[in-house]
């Protein structure tokens, strides 16, 4: 720990934060993890393991806990969020009065804010008001493989160029790369929206369709992020890397990924229901479906997977109906009106 560097303060203790704390604290900063739940922040702060989230993988010793978010945030002089979207509104109130004045808040939460389906960028500006540096953290990272030390690249996206790199700084180590980037809307988009099609592959692999199926839809998936991007004002190259095309592949291939395990599951003839209680953690996709969607037809933009994904999750159709309706779509060229048709 070198006091020489900020200190942070990740707030949520699941496996995505307890990953990050572990790296920014092997990286020398001091950091201390908040989480709700007492046990669990007794175990990492007395056994140095979040046995929940990531059992057996060693957390260091330096990693502080804390149930005072109060305390966390105070003595903090950078903040990452990283808790479910669910819970990211309640999150920036509970730090809000306690924030140095001085400190950014960055986040590495996923998804829109449920109902008012806002990018958490609007949601943190609201929150925290003017002149508060914020960052989005986002990109191909399965939180065990952060945890373990292999090799990760993601991306820091924010409206101030020296906060990202602040950020990129405390996370960036021999086994993490952090790039950065200013298209907040469009890395925030690219990292939502990989969700739902996750689902879709998930789906596809569930049915035992193959290679081609599953190839097919991470493309065309793609194509559907890079036009509602479009429409909303985000850069083509933002999805084009960490934090779309990158992060797709992860959550369209990896089984680590919890939404591609509830559409294996779904594709397999098991209701969400019992696919949802069997991973036994957040699934982003089933809140980040109407979201994508309700966007979608904002703007007029025809999202025919996110749109299947949508209705197999709401049980309006069933996974082999989805299916024959996306082959039943008319033959078009691939891009009708250029990249984004």
């Amino acid at each position: 720990m070198d006091p020489a560097k900020p200190s942070v303060a990740v707030l949520g203790s699941g496996s995505w934060g307890t990953a990050l704390a572990s790296l920014i604290a092997r990286n020398g900063h001091p950091t201390t993890i908040w989480g709700r739940d007492a046990a669990q922040v007794e175990a990492i702060a007395n056994t140095h393991e979040n046995p929940r989230y990531l059992p057996g993988i060693v957390l260091p010793e330096s990693l502080r806990a804390s149930t005072d978010i109060a305390a966390t945030v105070a003595g903090a002089d950078l903040v990452l969020v990283v808790t479910p979207s669910h819970a990211f509104t309640e999150t920036l109130h509970a730090l809000a009065p306690h924030r140095r004045p001085a400190a950014g808040v960055a986040w590495a939460t996923k998804g829109f804010e449920p109902g008012s389906g806002r990018f958490l960028h609007e949601v943190a500006a609201e929150a925290l008001g003017p002149g508060v540096p914020l960052a989005v953290v986002t990109g191909p990272s399965f939180a065990k493989e952060v945890a373990q030390g292999l090799p990760t690249a993601v991306t820091v996206h924010s409206d101030d160029e020296a906060f990202a790199r602040e950020v990129a700084e405390s996370l960036h180590g021999p086994t993490f790369r952090a790039y950065t980037g200013n298209d907040m809307l469009g890395a925030e988009l690219g990292g939502a929206m990989k969700n739902v099609l996750a689902v879709a592959t998930g789906v596809a692999d569930g049915m035992s369709l193959g290679l081609n199926a599953r190839a097919g839809l991470i493309t065309r998936g793609l194509n559907e992020m890079l036009r509602l991007n479009a429409a909303l004002g985000g850069r083509a190259e933002t999805l084009m890397g960490l934090a779309g095309l990158g992060d797709l592949v992860l959550t369209c291939t990896g089984d680590l990924s919890r939404n591609r395990r509830l559409g294996l599951a779904l594709g397999r003839g098991q209701s969400i229901r019992d696919a949802v209680a069997a991973i036994g953690q957040v699934v982003e996709s089933v809140q980040t479906a109407d979201e994508v969607m309700r966007l979608a037809e904002r703007h007029g933009i025809e999202l025919p997977i996110s749109d299947l994904v949508r209705r197999v999750l709401h049980g309006d159709i069933t996974p082999v109906e989805g299916l024959g309706m996306l082959l039943a779509r008319e033959q078009k060229p691939e891009y009708p009106e250029g990249l984004f048709g």
